[in-house]
């Protein structure tokens, strides 16, 4: 297993005085057979008109009416709004919004993935705010606290669970808006890994290569700190090592709980370290065509890894020490490249396209991208400064 605490030496870099730490967490609920927790959560927030978040997928596998019972077992009727699409859009907030405010409904619970789970935390600003979604780009742009809000994730890897992001489709400019603020931290998530099982295979490995991207980020992070080192290097490590297994056998529950917490540990650390170069692409291809957005993080994590680690090879040495891709005595500089073919390997193994032209990205394309992937907010923890012309060619390199 290489080294297990590489953190420990990180924290030379900062010589003099210790850095202020801050760590932001919702309750957090975790096990088999948990959801049911959701409902008393939401009781406990004082859901009367409580509005259920989920998708026609969810729907179909039966969760979503699991939900409706536990909630109805409470004395509690729930609204149910289902009328997303993967990569929420701007207009579908609004609809989402003007069905909450017309029924008057209180507490919010999320199930579903993080497309459920942005929409869920996208009506509650507008609930709380009013106004359009796009006002909130950016940092801490909705003032007025949300309502409560319960979130039961059904795929291990997008950490909008715990997280104080919410990614929206911008239709009218085809990107991502990154709204951010920690005000749209959940107050409890329920993380039953029942509800793994019935992902689709292509969602599972995209949702994993998401979890195991927020790991390496935030591990690199320029906002990384001793609490978020440790949740991201475990959660790469659980992804590396049981992702494979989830796709090989579905229904075995040991590998689907260690992906859960992966998912959750690396959530935890990249909400408090924030992100990089490999999301703030991400967004800007997710944007242009409505596609999965950990597919898009698998192509391309391997080539921002080769690109950050020629100004400093170190933290990505560590990740890979930690995997046990390469040997404590090894250059630095090569750990790291050993790290990046680790990932592409992985990314391979589930089903990954070799680059971004697969997925339909066109070379007339790039320009824009590498524009918009500047101005995203994941950009100002990238631990390499890039400009438009550096971002430009790792797009060309990724085709």
């Amino acid at each position: 297993m290489g080294e297990r605490h590489p953190t420990l030496d990180r924290e030379h870099e900062h010589t003099g005085h210790t850095r202020l730490l801050k760590f932001h967490a919702p309750e957090i609920v975790f096990g088999i057979d948990s959801m049911v927790e959701a409902a008393h959560a939401a009781l406990r927030l004082g859901a009367l008109r409580p509005m259920l978040v989920t998708d026609p997928g969810l729907i179909e596998a039966g969760w979503a009416d699991e939900m409706v019972h536990h909630l109805a077992e409470q004395g509690v009727t729930a609204e149910l709004w289902h009328d997303l699409t993967p990569n929420p859009k701007d207009h579908e907030i609004a609809a989402g919004y003007q069905r909450y405010a017309e029924r008057g409904c209180d507490v919010l619970v999320a199930v579903g993935g993080g497309s459920v789970i942005d929409a869920a935390k996208g009506v509650a600003i507008l609930a709380a705010n009013g106004g359009d979604i796009l006002d909130y780009e950016g940092v801490d742009k909705a003032q007025v606290p949300i309502p409560p809000l319960v979130v039961v994730p059904s795929t291990s890897g997008t950490g909008a669970d715990v997280s104080q992001f919410c990614i929206v489709t911008d239709t009218t400019r085809n990107t991502k808006i990154t709204i951010l603020g920690r005000a749209l931290v959940p107050d409890v998530t329920v993380i039953d890994p029942r509800l793994l099982t019935t992902m689709p295979e292509w969602l599972n490995a995209a949702t994993g290569l998401d979890a195991l991207t927020h790991g390496v980020e935030a591990y690199v992070s320029l906002g990384h700190n001793q609490l978020t080192d440790h949740h991201a290097l475990r959660a790469v490590q659980m992804v590396t090592d049981n992702l494979v297994h989830t796709i090989e056998t579905p229904a075995a529950m040991a590998p689907r709980v260690q992906m859960a917490q992966a998912a959750l540990e690396a959530g935890l650390a990249f909400t408090n370290a924030i992100l990089g170069a490999a999301h703030a692409m991400s967004h800007q291809v997710g944007g242009l065509l409505d596609l999965p957005h950990g597919v898009i993080n698998g192509v391309l994590l391997p080539h921002v890894v080769r690109f950050n680690a020629e100004a400093d090879p170190r933290p990505y040495a560590e990740i890979a020490r930690y995997l046990g891709v390469a040997e404590p005595g090894q250059p630095a500089a090569e750990s790291a490249l050993a790290l990046a073919d680790r990932v592409d390997r992985l990314a391979r193994a589930v089903g990954v396209p070799r680059g971004l032209a697969q997925l339909g990205v066109r070379e007339q394309d790039v320009p824009r991208l590498a524009k918009n992937a500047l101005q995203d907010a994941c950009m100002s923890t990238n631990p390499r400064p890039a400009d438009e012309a550096e971002i430009d060619a790792l797009f060309r390199a990724a085709l």
